[in-house]
């Protein structure tokens, strides 16, 4: 039995920022880090990128890759003190949404 996935809730452009969102290996990567340890700090995330692959990438374009996948809502900002945190904050609509072309399977699988 095929599962359907609704995403009617959702507006054409939430949709859309979650897949710009998803399409970027770079923020790829940073959801998954923050599924694991959650609460990182830029300098954090900047430091897990050279630890995990030794590929450096600047303050800034972490920060730009964070403001993606905030304006996505698919990270949740926390102030500990002076300190921005970042943690993964995944809804059913994320899902649903990621989930979407299944709905099409069916009809458009590849033979």
């Amino acid at each position: 039995m095929q599962q359907s996935y609704c995403i009617k809730t959702m507006t054409d452009e939430q949709l859309d920022l979650i897949f710009k969102a998803l399409s970027d290996s770079t923020r790829r990567r940073i959801i998954d880090r923050l599924s694991k340890q959650p609460a990182q700090s830029l300098f954090e995330v900047c430091a897990a990128s050279v630890a995990e692959n030794g590929v450096a990438l600047s303050r800034q374009t972490v920060s730009q890759h964070l403001a993606v996948l905030e304006k996505a809502g698919l990270i949740e900002i926390e102030w500990k003190g002076r300190t921005k945190t970042h943690s993964l904050c995944v809804s059913e609509d994320h899902v649903a949404a990621a989930s979407w072309l299944t709905n099409y399977m069916q009809n458009g699988r590849k033979t």
